[in-house]
């Protein structure tokens, strides 16, 4: 809204108007618009929560510290929410097709989290919302994240024009007097289905190639492999920050290091001249995605704030469903999506150690008669903790590995 307001009063010369045209200006503004709405407004929401007795009902899985947990304030995830929302309204581009896309993931898995909080501790129904329910909502958001990103026009990468001998064509612009003439490259807007990936040539991957033995006819069922991609892509990392909520400021600080990484990933991508040097898609009108991951950093570190050990709100699947489907729709837009595994890693093996604990579980009750298990305790984090590992420890050892893979992704860029 800010934005719109002071781009019309740029044009009457009011001194100052014109930084909203900067996104390094809206992005500093975002973080600190969410930093004091997460940190002030958060002791307000938190007081609430307690008064209307909105507390976690905390199982007893025999680890330590575990029940003092008991009665915390949970839906915290709407603290995240607000600081989210609010600043990207204020400074964003809202009409950037963009941006929408990121508002619409925001509101919608935020919606279907609160859901399963609100049975969780109004119905008093430990299970919450159905496990089929979640998994619809994360699928209806993949469709309509597939389906614009493919069918709508202002979604485009640039590309530059080869001539026939595979060299980029260069067109020269006459200078003024005070101006000697350039070269630059000659480009143009496409639709594409490609995306970036590390270690192959030109780091594309076209999801064409997938069901390239259809021939002439897998140019129709393209847009089939993507909406397939990304659904699986929105639904495994919206439920990898799910299993990763197990510790006291555990997926708000692993989500910040990922958000932070994938905000540079988005500037570079949205500035013609770091495109070009990394070799990597130019995406016009993405740098606008900035603005909106500097507010979701200021969100995740304002709630670390009273999220910390020992932490005085949980953010509940509000914010658990909601952040890992930002994380998984930004990565998508900016089509970094297969950098989503190493970038994502901690929520990657949180996920993966679940899935081999009820495996193996299930294969040697059914072959020995008792079920045995690989880990102590599934996800992972529970695993250190049985082991006798404090809390804080483990939250910061996973933090340590977060920061480690969100390096390793930016160099990625550079590897062929």
């Amino acid at each position: 809204m800010l934005y719109y307001l002071f781009k019309y009063l740029e044009t009457f010369d009011i001194p100052g108007a014109g930084l909203f045209r900067y996104i390094s200006f809206r992005s500093g503004m975002a973080v600190i618009t969410s930093l004091i709405i997460s940190m002030i407004f958060g002791k307000r929401i938190i007081r609430y929560l307690q008064k209307k007795q909105i507390g976690e009902i905390i199982r007893d899985l025999g680890l330590e510290g575990q029940m003092k947990k008991t009665g915390t304030p949970t839906m915290g995830g709407i603290i995240i929410l607000a600081s989210i929302l609010i600043p990207v309204i204020l400074f964003g581009d809202i009409l950037n097709v963009y941006v929408v896309l990121m508002l619409i993931t925001t509101v919608w898995l935020g919606f279907v989290g609160f859901l399963d909080d609100y049975i969780k501790v109004f119905k008093k129904n430990k299970a919450g919302l159905r496990g089929k329910f979640k998994i619809a909502g994360q699928i209806i958001l993949g469709i309509v994240i597939g389906l614009t990103m493919y069918f709508n026009n202002g979604i485009v990468v640039r590309e530059k024009i080869l001539t026939e001998s595979g060299v980029p064509e260069m067109r020269i612009i006459e200078g003024n007097d005070d101006e000697i003439a350039r070269e630059i490259y000659v480009t143009r807007d496409i639709k594409s289905t490609k995306v970036n990936i590390p270690f192959f040539k030109n780091n594309e991957f076209d999801y064409a190639r997938l069901i390239a033995f259809m021939g002439d006819k897998a140019g129709n069922w393209t847009w089939l492999v993507i909406v397939l991609a990304f659904i699986f892509i929105v639904t495994f990392v919206s439920n990898g920050a799910n299993l990763t909520d197990g510790l006291d400021g555990l997926a708000a600080g692993s989500s910040a290091i990922i958000g932070t990484t994938l905000g540079i990933l988005a500037y570079v991508s949205g500035n013609m001249i770091f495109a070009d040097y990394l070799n990597i898609f130019y995406i016009p009108y993405t740098g606008e995605l900035v603005v909106f991951m500097s507010a979701f950093i200021g969100a995740m570190v304002g709630f670390l704030w009273y999220n910390s050990y020992p932490a005085q709100v949980f953010m509940g699947d509000t914010g658990s469903l909601a952040i890992g489907g930002i994380i998984a729709a930004f990565a998508i837009l900016i089509r970094k999506e297969l950098l989503i595994p190493i970038l994502c890693g901690v929520f990657l093996v949180e996920s993966i150690s679940v899935i081999m604990q009820v495996a193996y579980f299930k294969f040697t009750k059914k072959r020995f008669g008792e079920g045995r298990r690989i880990f102590k305790m599934a996800p992972l984090h529970h695993h250190y903790q049985i082991k006798g590992y404090p809390e804080p420890k483990i939250v910061t050892r996973f933090w340590i590995v977060g920061i480690l893979l969100a390096v390793i992704t930016i160099v990625t860029l550079k590897i062929r």
